[in-house]
């Protein structure tokens, strides 16, 4: 088995076993905010080691960065940030899986993202690919019955599901463009440096707002650092394996192999979480896969 493979299906388990995490978490003390805080808290000292043992290992020095690193790096970060908030919220309205694949939706969205704001072109097989997308999502909202397109979309937990996507493509798009501003050869200390200064800059924003609007989370955080410690560990882990994973092999490749994330997160929500996956929301769920893989092949 080549090494991208098995780095991708590391990414894919640590990323599910992370929102596993977040999930237990919200059906505790924490709200969806402060769950949120807790995994980037509890990634900044395991990255920060790992930062410290790289930089060792490869001899380089910390490198300069400029202004445009910062912005481009803070839009990420914010996007993640809001990203996180609506996928944990959004757990807290349907079962684990249906929130994973829900937050899938980030692939269709970074295209329609591209075409709008980089007026990059989507091929006839990725426009179909979008519609088939549609469709999941269409059979993975929680209006019974009969009713109108518009009633169907405009459901709570499609909105969660539909803003995550689109944060977390803000966020994928923000660190790629800050990553590219380091002047270095080597992709993982790219990648290690902006992971850190993204996580610190999340920390610092986070704990600033929970001390102003939800008190006591800061507190309650850290009474469940039993758990939230795995959580900040899975988070690192799995972002360092993503970031390993696309500078062995092309993205779209990465990409299509991470859907195996659709997987893990449907075994968790039935052995884990105990949870039932209606038949509808097992067509919502292939139907979107489909998309999905559709979509990264045609690009």
């Amino acid at each position: 088995m080549e090494l991208w493979i098995t780095v991708t299906l590391f990414a894919a388990f640590f990323q599910t076993l992370r929102f596993m995490l977040h999930k237990v978490l919200s059906m505790g003390a924490l709200s969806a905010t402060g769950s949120t805080f807790a995994r980037f808290a509890y990634a900044l000292p395991p990255a920060l080691l790992f930062l410290g043992a790289w930089m060792l290992h490869s001899g380089q020095p910390w490198p300069q960065l400029p202004p445009a690193f910062w912005a481009y790096a803070w839009v990420g970060a914010l996007g993640q940030i809001l990203a996180t908030i609506c996928v944990v919220a959004l757990f807290q309205q349907r079962n684990f899986a249906v929130g994973i694949t829900f937050k899938k939706t980030e692939v269709i969205q970074t295209a329609l993202l591209g075409l709008v704001l980089l007026h990059e072109t989507i091929s006839l097989a990725g426009w179909g690919a979008i519609l088939i997308g549609l469709l999941g999502v269409l059979l993975l909202s929680d209006t019974p019955g009969p009713g109108s397109l518009l009633r169907r979309m405009a459901s709570r937990a499609v909105a969660l599901g539909l803003a995550s996507g689109l944060f977390f493509a803000f966020s994928a798009v923000g660190y790629r463009a800050a990553s590219l501003q380091i002047g270095s050869e080597d992709p993982v200390m790219r990648a290690a440096v902006t992971y850190v200064c993204v996580v610190l800059s999340q920390v610092i924003a986070m704990a600033l707002w929970l001390r102003w609007r939800e008190p006591g989370q800061i507190a309650a955080v850290w009474s469940a650092r039993r758990v939230a410690v795995w959580l900040g560990l899975s988070s690192m882990l799995g972002s360092i394996s993503w970031f390993t994973a696309f500078t062995l092999q092309t993205a779209a490749y990465v990409q299509a192999l991470g859907q195996v994330e659709l997987i893990f997160s449907l075994a968790a929500s039935v052995l884990f979480f105990h949870e039932r996956v209606t038949r509808r929301e097992l067509a919502g769920i292939g139907v979107l896969t489909l998309s999905i893989l559709m979509l990264v092949l045609a690009l």
